[in-house]
């Protein structure tokens, strides 16, 4: 099971509401151990390191002004959530790139988990300007949990996206750590869950250039593949069978769909680290999924991954 002890909350600066810190005291509350939870803030102010008229002292005593104000600020708004139960840090950093700031948090602290509350982004935004939630997606080593809703839902579904088709090991191996924090969620939260598969569509050229071929014949191969795939992930893993998925469709699509009939509260699902041109104009799958879907959401890293602010490998 997913330990999550040192819990890692962005929080919201432009509002009181916090769900990203409800959940992780529903997270830190459902732990066996005891569980840490930082509430943490990166800001800047341009304005405040072009003051010429400001010796270097005035400037820092300025931003140290503004850091102990948001301090408090924190504390003030995370004391309706807290208790005894677990232990509860604020922290304020000064830096002009937010995700930076958080994945530098995450490999200072040993972070287990961040969460952060998101929103849906309009398409310009998610492909030219890349939020800060797309970066910690690429760039963070531990699982993002991005929260929409503030409230959990009683009787609520959590789904996982699973890549069965393939028989390469980093699949294999990021479909296990999906499921384990799929079972560790499910425990945690009082939910069910649900292992979800999208096979590909036949393409339609494949019968132009190649009469001979049947598009039939090779779709029922292919959700075959799937299904047994499915079939041995499940047994794997102790799931029975009506809590596995597996459409034709991309997953994209097909994720957001089962997420609706299902009424899911959270989706799992698996992310790469994109870097140049494929980042900016292609995103992946995880990118695509979020904006279509109204629920929180957690990305995970294949094994061995190395984020590029991994301070043993830079």
């Amino acid at each position: 099971m997913s330990i999550y002890s040192k819990i890692l909350v962005v929080a919201n600066l432009n509002s009181d509401e916090q769900p990203a810190l409800a959940r992780a005291v529903q997270l830190a509350k459902q732990s066996q151990s005891r569980s840490q939870i930082c509430l943490f803030l990166s800001i800047y102010d341009f304005s405040y390191d072009m003051t010429s008229m400001l010796s270097h002292e005035e400037r820092d005593a300025m931003r140290r002004g503004v850091i102990q104000q948001r301090e408090e600020w924190m504390r003030e708004i995370a004391a309706p959530h807290l208790d005894d139960s677990f232990d509860f840090s604020v922290q304020v950093v000064w830096h002009n790139r937010p995700y930076i700031a958080i994945v530098e948090e995450v490999f200072a602290g040993k972070h287990d988990i961040i969460i952060k509350a998101t929103r849906k982004h309009d398409i310009l935004e998610s492909v030219i300007f890349t939020p800060t939630d797309w970066h910690l997606l690429r760039k963070c080593p531990v699982p993002v949990l991005l929260v929409k809703n503030a409230h959990w839902p009683e009787d609520a579904n959590i789904i996982a996206s699973v890549h069965v088709g393939s028989e390469s090991q980093t699949h294999i191996d990021l479909n296990d750590g999906i499921v384990t924090q799929l079972d560790s969620l499910t425990q945690r939260l009082g939910a069910k869950g649900y292992l979800v598969n999208a096979y590909p569509v036949t393409p339609a050229n494949i019968t132009i250039e190649l009469p001979e071929f049947d598009p039939a014949t090779y779709t029922d191969a292919v959700r075959g593949h799937h299904l047994t795939a499915m079939k041995a992930l499940r047994q794997k893993h102790g799931y029975a069978e009506e809590q596995t998925i597996v459409e034709q469709g991309l997953p994209e699509d097909i994720i957001p769909q089962v997420s609706s009939e299902l009424n899911a509260a959270m989706v799992i699902l698996g992310t790469t680290g994109r870097t140049g041109l494929s980042a900016v104009f292609i995103g992946n799958t995880a990118e695509h999924v979020i904006d279509k879907i109204n629920c929180d959401v957690m990305a995970l890293k294949p094994n061995g991954y190395i984020s590029p602010f991994d301070p043993e490998h830079s």
